[in-house]
């Protein structure tokens, strides 16, 4: 690896540098984890206890697997994951390979569950343009999808996780957390990288509006 990184875009370059030097990386694959994300999610749920015994869980953006690894690990009776990108399956998870901004597939992800879930959880991201303000919407957007889905698929006293960008999430997506949850907090866990701009924010305590007649 070393010996091609010459050939190698600077930006390249850079992303294997931090990779070999990363301890994260070095414990992920020591560990048997899929990625290094597998830790945020683990020291997301050491601080928020996210993922109990028998739940039913949803994975949005799981490629790798690191957190469907870790829901399934941590006592998950079951994990419905999706991406774009095929991932190997995982033991105790079922795996979609498909875009989930797809008009269809909310519907098809529903049949799939066959009822309600205890915890949605969302590490989608959008390819970055360099151009913060832009992904920041971009990455609202896909946290807001995913928010929609989580109030039609959770269980009363439910979580969500989502990733979004530093720079504020819109008021408009915390007043409907909010609305709809107990307790809402921004986390940023250990192992998300000193220099990213990534944050999650973690809603717990579900509230379900009941349907008008």
């Amino acid at each position: 690896m070393l010996r091609t990184a010459k050939s190698r875009s600077p930006a390249s370059q850079r992303w294997l540098m931090r990779q070999l030097n990363d301890p994260y990386v070095a414990a992920a694959k020591e560990q048997g984890w899929r990625s290094r994300a597998a830790f945020k999610l683990l020291e997301l749920d050491d601080k928020f206890k996210l993922i109990r015994k028998g739940a039913r869980v949803l994975d949005l953006g799981a490629a790798p697997g690191g957190w469907t690894q870790v829901a399934t690990k941590r006592g998950a009776a079951s994990v419905l994951a999706i991406d774009l990108l095929a991932f190997d399956p995982i033991e105790g998870a079922t795996i979609i390979q498909g875009d989930f901004t797809d008009p269809e597939m909310p519907e098809r992800l529903a049949n799939e569950l066959g009822g309600k879930v205890d915890l949605v959880l969302s590490d989608m991201a959008p390819n970055t343009t360099g151009h913060n303000a832009t992904d920041h919407l971009r990455i609202m957007a896909l946290a807001d999808m995913a928010l929609a889905f989580a109030q039609d698929v959770l269980l009363d006293g439910g979580s969500f996780v989502a990733k979004v960008f530093q720079g504020g999430s819109e008021k408009q997506m915390l007043d409907r957390l909010r609305r709809h949850f107990a307790l809402v907090r921004h986390a940023k866990p250990p192992a998300s990288r000193k220099g990213s701009s990534e944050l999650y924010v973690v809603a717990t305590g579900f509230r379900s509006v009941p349907s008008k007649p």
